[in-house]
């Protein structure tokens, strides 16, 4: 992987992270596009800059992380269900993110229910998180396991499907971003280790280049989609899932003609 690769990637990462349309598919069908063979490092790089774009929620939300302790509670409470559930599925996770259809198809579903989803939950209200609606959003989580998915998007259906308003829903699924990245890009760097491989010098810049770039990206992504959402919804995403959706069943499909 070159860094100019790898400052492609780690911008699609910053833009897409918190957006509902699946950072992780985007990143597997970029780097399918740029020509990027799979690796373990590779993989790694790919979980591994989310890093980055997971601090830049730190710093513009940091105050809510002093707030109190039961705001802790509950995201622990909803960072459970992906703590099981990523520790059992961990083998088919990886053999999913090396299929370029399965996030082509679930990002077309996801497109379909996004388009929809506004008119669901026209009259949400609430604006509270209790312990039930935390660990709902948790399961929601889960779902995101699956390379295409989005787990913004399903973290925000989640809440919403909990009564919750758009702003609150997609701020929380923020929030629990926090803990998921951090767990998973450790248990991917621990798997690594243990898998024998080890990081050459030039592979450790790239990691920490792409996790700058995806930083700085995401700051702005984060901005320009709560001040969209809030005012217009999630129909634009939906379509715009579906769009690259079918666009990639095209090219895989002319590709393997």
């Amino acid at each position: 992987m070159s860094f100019l690769q790898a400052l492609i990637l780690a911008i699609v990462e910053g833009i897409t992270e918190f957006l509902p349309v699946s950072s992780t598919g985007h990143m597997i069908i970029a780097s399918h596009w740029l020509g990027i063979r799979e690796t373990p490092f590779v993989k790694l790089f790919i979980v591994a800059i989310q890093l980055g774009a997971i601090l830049s929620v730190l710093v513009l939300y940091w105050k809510r992380f002093f707030k109190s302790v039961d705001f802790y509670v509950k995201l622990f409470i909803a960072f459970i269900p992906a703590v099981v559930l990523g520790l059992l599925l961990n083998d088919i996770i990886d053999k999913l993110l090396e299929s370029i259809w399965t996030v082509a198809i679930a990002l077309f579903i996801g497109g379909l229910i996004f388009l929809k989803v506004d008119d669901w939950y026209a009259g949400n209200k609430e604006t509270e998180i209790d312990n039930k609606k935390a660990f709902v959003i948790g399961l929601f989580q889960t779902i995101a396991m699956i390379p295409g998915v989005s787990r913004s998007g399903a973290t925000i259906i989640g809440g919403m499907t909990q009564k919750l308003t758009r702003k609150t829903a997609t701020e929380f699924s923020f929030f629990l971003a926090v803990p998921t990245m951090f767990g998973a890009t450790a248990k991917k760097l621990w798997d690594y280790y243990q898998d024998g491989f080890t990081m050459t010098h030039e592979q450790m810049q790239l990691i920490l280049f792409g996790n700058a770039v995806a930083f700085l990206v995401a700051m702005l992504a984060i901005k320009m989609f709560i001040a969209y959402v809030t005012k217009k919804g999630f129909r634009f995403f939906g379509w715009y899932r579906i769009a690259i959706a079918l666009l990639v069943m095209f090219i895989a499909l002319y590709q393997n003609r």
